[in-house]
């Protein structure tokens, strides 16, 4: 069987700055069992509640993905999220999920 070709980690419904801490311990910790795949894909889909430290959040988690040589993607990125990223400057380091690579879990 072929290794799978993304890790999907998922972002809670709420990412506050109260609880972004635990949310990229909790990424973090995610991506340290994952299996290893080249993609690393942070769906974003239930997103309701949030505030500019999702984006920190998000570059943690690039940070950590990048070190160890993989591809970052974001998917579902909501559009307040995208219009945030932009005004922060931080839009070209959140990339959307590529189209065609299967989301394994």
């Amino acid at each position: 069987m072929n290794a799978p070709d993304a890790t999907v980690l998922r972002l809670p419904a709420i990412v506050t700055h109260g609880r972004a801490n635990a949310c990229a311990k909790a990424l973090r910790e995610a991506l340290r069992l994952s299996r290893g795949a080249p993609v690393v894909r942070v769906d974003a889909g239930a997103l309701q509640q949030f505030d500019s430290s999702v984006l920190a959040v998000l570059l943690d988690c690039r940070r950590d993905v990048v070190a160890m040589g993989w591809q970052f993607e974001v998917d579902a990125l909501p559009a307040r999220l995208r219009q945030l990223a932009a005004l922060y400057g931080v839009a070209e380091l959140i990339p959307a999920a590529s189209a065609g690579v299967p989301v394994v879990q």
